[in-house]
C-alpha cells in the first residue's frame, strides 16, 4: 500500500517537492500525493501536475494517516518559517522528508525530519542537516558541517568543511562559505556572497567578502 503525503503550502518549494516525489516514485513506487494545502483561500482548487489544492490546514484532520512535507520559505519570510510550520499543530511523527534520487548523501550524514533535498545536492561525510530544512539544487555541503533547524540553503551554494550555520538562517543562491566558518541564527546571507569570516546572529550580510548590510 502506498504511503499518503500532503504538501504545504502551494508555493514553489512544494511544487518542486511534488516533482521530486514523482521522480522518487519512478525509482520505487512509494508515495501517493493527496494534494496541497494553503492558508490562502484563493489557492484552493488550483491544480499542478494533476494535484489539487485541497484547502487549508483543517484538511489534515480529514487524512490522519497522511504524512506531511511542509516547505514554506523565501528570503522575505525566512524568519517566519518555524512559526508557519508549528502552526500546522501536528505530531512530529507525521512529518516526512523528500530527497531527490540524484542527490548524494553520505551514509554517515543525517538529514532531519521535514527536510527537502533537491536535485544534484551533495552532502559529504559526517554532515548534519537539521529538521525542517530546504536545500536547493546543485549545492554542496562538505564534511563535518552542521546546518541548523529551519534553514533554507539556495542553489549552487558551496559550504566548505566544518561550517556551522545557526537555525532559521537563509543562505542565498550562489554563495560560498569558507571552511570552519560559524554563522549565527536568524541570519540571511545575500545572493552570491563569499563568507570568509564568522557572522553573528540576526543580521543580513551581502557581498564579496560578505559584510553587514547597511539598511539605512
Amino acid at each position: 500500500m502506498l504511503k499518503k503525503i500532503i504538501l504545504f503550502p502551494f508555493g514553489g518549494n512544494a511544487r518542486e517537492a511534488a516533482v521530486i516525489i514523482k521522480q522518487m516514485n519512478n525509482a520505487h513506487k512509494e508515495w501517493e500525493i493527496l494534494g496541497f494545502l494553503d492558508d490562502d483561500k484563493r489557492a484552493w482548487g488550483k491544480d499542478y501536475l494533476g494535484i489539487k489544492v485541497l484547502g487549508g490546514k483543517e484538511v489534515l484532520n480529514q487524512h490522519p494517516d497522511a504524512r506531511i512535507l511542509a516547505v514554506p520559505g523565501n528570503p522575505a519570510q525566512y524568519l517566519q518559517r518555524k512559526g508557519i510550520i508549528d502552526g500546522l499543530a501536528v505530531e512530529e511523527s507525521r512529518f516526512t522528508q523528500a530527497i531527490h534520487p540524484s542527490a548524494i548523501i553520505s551514509s554517515d550524514s543525517k538529514v532531519g525530519i521535514n527536510s527537502l533535498i533537491m536535485a544534484n545536492v551533495v552532502v559529504t561525510s559526517h554532515v548534519t542537516i537539521g529538521d525542517h530544512c530546504i536545500i536547493l539544487p546543485n549545492t554542496t555541503v562538505s564534511h563535518d558541517s552542521v546546518v541548523g533547524n529551519c534553514c533554507c540553503i539556495g542553489s549552487n551554494v558551496s559550504i566548505s568543511g566544518g561550517v556551522r550555520i545557526g537555525e532559521n538562517s537563509y543562505i542565498g543562491s550562489g554563495s560560498r562559505i569558507r571552511e570552519q566558518i560559524q554563522i549565527g541564527a536568524n541570519t540571511l546571507v545575500g545572493l552570491g556572497s563569499n563568507v570568509v569570516s564568522n557572522i553573528g546572529k540576526e543580521i543580513i550580510v551581502v557581498g564579496n567578502p560578505a559584510k553587514l548590510l547597511n539598511r539605512e
